[in-house]
């Protein structure tokens, strides 16, 4: 039985959301094809049709992901409201649907090329989202990329740790300390 271009295309966003979903969570070597099939409530068949192989999946993914954060971020006026967004104890606990960067960086060393390349230019997309934010405050890409490492490191750390106080304090300084720039 042949699947309509609107099924299959609706199988694919739901591929696209879960995926990005479970490697959020749990890490791009800690989603097997099992539990990408399974939350997506396909077969291995669609799901290698649609993708050819788990790398595939997990670069559109992740690009995937990336958009769709962005997509939710695009209505801060400034960057005082990114930073209060995205260095928030909300977002600090939303790993499922939060800041791709912050999930997957220290994992994205040790993968194939398409994911590094996606991976890549998640970061830029980022940085561009910063820079159009510090337009008129003496800024520059250098000075984007640098907000982008702190909010992102802030973020990844606060996550680590087990001490809640300790990850609070550590989003509070990130986004006092960006504020001030």
């Amino acid at each position: 039985m042949r699947v309509s271009k609107e099924k299959a295309a609706a199988n694919r966003e739901r591929i696209l959301n879960e995926a990005a979903r479970l490697f959020r969570e749990r890490g791009l070597s800690g989603v097997g094809v099992d539990a990408l099939t399974e939350a997506a409530g396909l077969t291995y068949g669609s799901l290698y049709s649609q993708f050819g192989s788990k790398e595939n999946l997990a670069a559109e993914a992740l690009s995937h992901a990336q958009t769709t954060n962005s997509s939710r971020m695009s209505d801060a006026g400034t960057l005082d409201e990114y930073l209060a967004r995205y260095l928030s104890m909300d977002h600090l606990k939303r790993r499922g649907d939060g800041c791709v960067i912050a999930a997957l960086a220290g994992e994205i060393p040790r993968q194939g090329a398409a994911i590094r390349h996606n991976f890549t230019n998640a970061v830029r997309a980022g940085t561009q989202q910063i820079a159009a934010l510090t337009k008129g405050r003496d800024s520059s890409e250098d000075e984007a990329l640098a907000i982008v490492a702190t909010m992102v490191g802030a973020l990844i750390l606060a996550r680590a740790i087990d001490d809640p106080q300790l990850s609070e304090r550590i989003m509070t300084a990130a986004r006092t300390r960006l504020a001030l720039r």
